[in-house]
C-alpha cells in the first residue's frame, strides 16, 4: 500500500534524499554529498520548526545524518545502500526503520526494552505521524 504523503514537507525531503543516494550510488558520487547536505539542511529545518531540540523528528534526523557521515569515507560506501533502500521505504509506504530504532532509545520509551517491545516496533504497519506515539 503506497503512502505518498505529497502535502508534507518532510516527505519531500525523504524524496529528493532518496534520489541523490540513488543517483551517488549508481551514477556519481557526489550525489552522496549532496544527500549528506540535504540532510543537514533537513535537520536545520526540522530542528527550527520543533519546539525543542529533543523532539522525535529532529532526533529521527540527527541519527540518519550520523549514518550518512559514517557511510561517507570510501571503505564505508556500502553502508550508503541501507539508507537509500530505507529512504524509498519510508517515501513509497512510510515504513521509518531509523523512526523504529529511535525508538527505542531509553529516553523514547516508557516501557522496559524487550524482545516483545523490538518485535512490536518493527513488525507493526506503518503509521502516519510518528511511530513513537
Amino acid at each position: 500500500m503506497l503512502m505518498l504523503e505529497v502535502k508534507d514537507v518532510g516527505w519531500w525531503y525523504w524524496l529528493v534524499t532518496a534520489v541523490l543516494l540513488g543517483y551517488g550510488l549508481l551514477v556519481d558520487p557526489v550525489g552522496l554529498l549532496l544527500a549528506v547536505g540535504l540532510t543537514l539542511i533537513n535537520l536545520a529545518h526540522f530542528a527550527v520548526r520543533a519546539d525543542r531540540l529533543t523532539a522525535f523528528p529532529v532526533q529521527v534526523r540527527f541519527f540518519y545524518l550520523l549514518l550518512l557521515l559514517v557511510a561517507l569515507p570510501e571503505p564505508m560506501r556500502w553502508l550508503f545502500w541501507i539508507p537509500m533502500i530505507g529512504t524509498w521505504a519510508q517515501v513509497l509506504v512510510g515504513y521509518c526503520t531509523m523512526a523504529r530504532l529511535v525508538s527505542l532509545l531509553p529516553w523514547n520509551r516508557s516501557e522496559p526494552l524487550t524482545w516483545r517491545l523490538v518485535w512490536r516496533r518493527f513488525a507493526s504497519m506503518p503509521v502516519r505521524g510518528s511511530v513513537a506515539d
